[in-house]
């Protein structure tokens, strides 16, 4: 029976070690059926991670996704506390209307002295002109009385007439004469009033520095409100590109200092395949050759890639090179970055093999192993 047993288990180990040898070399024919001018390598496909951070601090008030959900561009993924912001931005609002009001007002009143000034100084002219016109009647007039008076006077000594007749002409000079002194007095009122009417430029350069003060204030009144809008918006942090939810740092209700990473993202647009190609073969890699690569999940659907990045130090082998007869070998990370990922076919983490073609004139060929 123990002999029986033996014999068993030496059987079962040979037959172990002839499949290990068929498969080994089924793969090393595989391997060797790769065309010339072809390079084959595997990995996984990764993506250019973003960091979702606020600009500013705050308390989370919503969370709208959570690890691998696939989120659009533009799509809200987090909301930020904003009572705080929105007070501001009422008020910075309010100022913009007190602003305008008073910005208005200024204008209007600038317009009006536009417009009544060259009015005021022709009529202050005008008033002048009348004045000294009744200036000059009135001293004519008064000119006239000193005359009659004085002949007044001459008859009176001659006793041609009574003393009534001079005190008559005494009291006209006297009339004449206040008339005269009211009509000098109408002139340099007159000249006034015309030198008031020609300091009206001084007056619309004084309403002009009152509306640009009035405009100026509006402006920061303006700014003051487009900066508590920016403070508001930036309270809700949005997908700057199509990708995939990897990462959650935060949760909901938690106060985040400005900067803090809340979600991390990768780009749907920006995956690469990260392979590793052995150190004999890294000579006839370089950046911009063409590659394909074939995902499990679409066995039949090809991607084109380039090569964007090659390692400029050798590793040993990572745990995602999957071939047995490449484990402990020096390899090189190469980037190949899809050319299009359409409808967002491909996701990070999926496994992928690919072919990058060093010779122009290779033809493509799938993977083998």
């Amino acid at each position: 029976m123990n002999i029986n047993k033996k014999f068993a288990i030496r059987l079962l180990l040979a037959a172990v070690i002839a499949c290990a040898a068929g498969f080994v070399l089924w793969q090393a024919q595989m391997r060797r059926g790769v065309p010339e001018g072809l390079i084959q390598a595997n990995g996984r496909i990764e993506g250019d991670a973003v960091i979702i951070a606020s600009k500013t601090p705050g308390r989370i008030v919503e969370l709208a996704v959570r690890e691998g959900d696939s989120v659009k561009a533009g799509e809200v993924l987090v909301r930020l506390d904003d009572g705080i912001t929105r007070a501001r931005l009422a008020q910075a609002q309010a100022d913009i209307a007190a602003a305008q009001a008073r910005a208005d007002a200024a204008r209007a009143a600038l317009a009006l002295l536009q417009r009544q000034i060259p009015h005021a100084v022709a009529s202050a002219e005008a008033g002048v002109t009348s004045a000294q016109t009744g200036f000059a009647q009135a001293e004519a007039a008064r000119k006239q009385d000193v005359r009659d008076l004085d002949r007044a006077k001459t008859l009176e000594a001659d006793r041609f007439v009574g003393p009534q007749f001079v005190e008559r002409a005494e009291l006209a000079l006297k009339t004449h004469q206040e008339q005269r002194d009211a009509a000098q007095a109408g002139v340099e009122r007159a000249r006034q009033a015309l030198n008031d009417a020609r300091l009206g430029p001084q007056r619309i350069r004084v309403s002009e520095a009152e509306l640009a003060a009035a405009l100026g204030t509006l402006a920061t009144a303006q700014a003051k409100s487009a900066e508590a809008q920016s403070a508001l918006d930036d309270l809700t942090l949005a997908s700057p590109a199509a990708g995939v939810i990897t990462s959650r740092y935060a949760n909901g209700g938690e106060v985040i200092t400005a900067g803090a990473p809340i979600f991390e993202l990768v780009d749907l647009d920006r995956l690469y395949l990260k392979v590793f190609v052995p150190e004999k073969e890294i000579g006839k890699v370089r950046r911009g050759l063409p590659a394909q690569i074939y995902s499990d999940a679409f066995p039949d659907q090809p991607f084109a890639a380039t090569v964007r990045y090659i390692g400029s130090r050798a590793e040993f082998t990572p745990k995602e090179v999957q071939t047995p007869d490449e484990r402990v070998k020096l390899m090189y990370e190469v980037r190949l970055y899809l050319d299009q990922n359409p409808a967002h076919t491909l996701t990070p983490g999926l496994p992928a093999d690919a072919m990058i073609r060093w010779k122009e004139d290779a033809a493509w060929a799938r993977p083998r192993w």
